[in-house]
């Protein structure tokens, strides 16, 4: 049999909301190695696609990636020219919406229309799939608005478009690793029960998905884990074989790092445990792997094992939870903190019985406050932002938060300034599992004519 040709996926997006210029780099990196190659994007996270679905609903054509102009304009051209695929859950809320706006961006810029297809079946939302939520989640979902319900489907469908010829795949939720392992899957024409290789595939999707963090961004650490190049990070490309095992690189000549440190800390980044790793393709099994620095920026992923995917698939519920309120004000000088703290007093009283009320005090005590960590005793700081947040049911209540701190600057304590304030709906979110048999995917070709 033919040894298939190794496949290059580059990742160009972490989640929405990522850096738009990192794309032109991991293609033109992907186009001199040459070979089979595909571009992926990854920008969801677990409430993006109810922000999106809040965002359809003034707009039918919308609920896709905000960013996803951006994201393409500068390398669809050269994508379609030298044959590299496009793999994304920039979908999101709307991927048949995403699929039309990628054909109209391809007419705009005078290239040929993309053979692009979606891959559907995640969205439960609708009321088709209200008696299969409420089997899962039982007495929760009682009295709920749903703004979305999706299910993290896996690779089958990316793959099946893939080999029927897709260009470009358009995704909502499908789970990170995914992106990646469609394509492989449709390259190396492996069995869909290959455990040991789609395992292996899977993990480096973990890899690529979080875009920059691999290449050291949220690795880095001053003065204790140094990254050179920072503001100009090369986003990761995985070099995978027909085993499955993979090299994990970046483009020539780009900052960061990609060494055996960087790597594990991805990988063992959102692992529960790390002998069985719960994806929709797969359960992989990194207890044994091995993590080998073969050159500077290329490292080597080997040593993974797979078990039989998991018999149910995981959905997030999104609920409307009434209204989100901050606002913030400044102290700064002489007694600053001590007149932060008491205008933090002031609101308590002022605010008592509408629920619990968030008080941070930045640059004294705010990322820690309220989570088991003793609150320190009052300071000498002279800069203070006083931010304080409440959750409320009813708008008219919440609205209050931001009347009372606005009311500081004449009400006192003396030298409040700079109030900033913000309201929006809440959202909250639940999870459960159902039968994988009772969401059936696939995909269509979109006609963009």
């Amino acid at each position: 049999m033919e040894r298939k040709a190794v496949l290059r996926v580059g990742c160009a997006a972490g989640f929405s909301g990522d850096r738009t210029d990192a794309a032109v780099p991991v293609v033109e990196a992907l186009i001199a190695a040459g070979g089979p190659a595909v571009l992926i994007f990854e920008t969801l996270a677990e409430r993006t696609l109810a922000l999106a679905q809040l965002v359809r609903r003034g707009d039918a054509e919308a609920g896709y990636e905000p960013l996803l102009d951006d994201l393409l304009r500068p390398v669809l051209a050269r994508c379609l020219e030298h044959g590299v695929c496009i793999v994304s859950n920039f979908g999101a809320a709307n991927p048949r919406g995403a699929a039309r706006r990628i054909a109209a961006l391809a007419h705009e810029l005078g290239l040929r229309v993309p053979r692009i297809a979606v891959v559907q079946g995640d969205d439960l939302s609708g009321a088709d799939h209200r008696g299969l939520l409420d089997q899962a989640l039982g007495a929760a979902m009682q009295g709920l608005t749903i703004v979305s319900a999706n299910a993290y489907i896996g690779a089958e469908a990316i793959a099946d478009a893939l080999l029927a010829g897709a260009e470009i795949v358009v995704c909502g939720r499908v789970a990170d690793p995914s992106l990646t392992v469609g394509p492989a899957l449709a390259h190396f024409g492996w069995a869909r029960d290959d455990w040991n290789r789609l395992a292996r595939a899977t993990m480096a999707g973990h890899l690529l998905e979080c875009g920059a963090q691999v290449s050291g961004g949220y690795y880095a650490d001053p003065g204790y884990k140094d990254v050179p190049g920072l503001a100009f990070l090369g986003y990761p490309i995985a070099e995978i074989d027909e085993s499955g095992d993979c090299t994990i690189t970046k483009p020539a000549g780009s900052g960061g790092r990609i060494d055996a440190h960087t790597v594990k800390e991805q990988l063992l980044y959102e692992v529960h445990d790390p002998a069985a790793y719960l994806t929709p393709d797969v359960v992989a099994d990194i207890s044994a792997a091995v993590v080998t620095e073969l050159a500077p920026d290329r490292v080597r992923l080997s040593g993974v094992r797979g078990h039989a995917r998991p018999a149910e698939l995981k959905v997030n519920v999104c609920h409307e939870n009434g209204w989100l309120a901050e606002a913030e004000i400044s102290y700064a000088g002489a007694r600053a903190e001590a007149r932060a703290r008491l205008a933090a007093d002031v609101l308590r009283e002022r605010l008592q019985g509408l629920g619990p009320l968030r008080v941070d005090l930045i640059g004294v005590i705010s990322v820690l406050a309220g989570d088991g960590e003793a609150a320190p005793p009052a300071g000498e700081a002279r800069d203070v932002r006083l931010r304080v947040a409440l959750n409320h049911a009813e708008r008219a209540s919440a609205e209050r938060v931001g009347r009372e701190v606005t009311a500081l600057y004449t009400c006192g304590p003396a030298g409040g300034g700079g109030v900033r304030t913000a309201l929006r709906p809440r959202l909250g979110t639940l999870s459960c599992l159902v039968p994988r048999g009772q969401v059936p995917c696939s995909y269509a070709f979109v006609t963009t004519q």
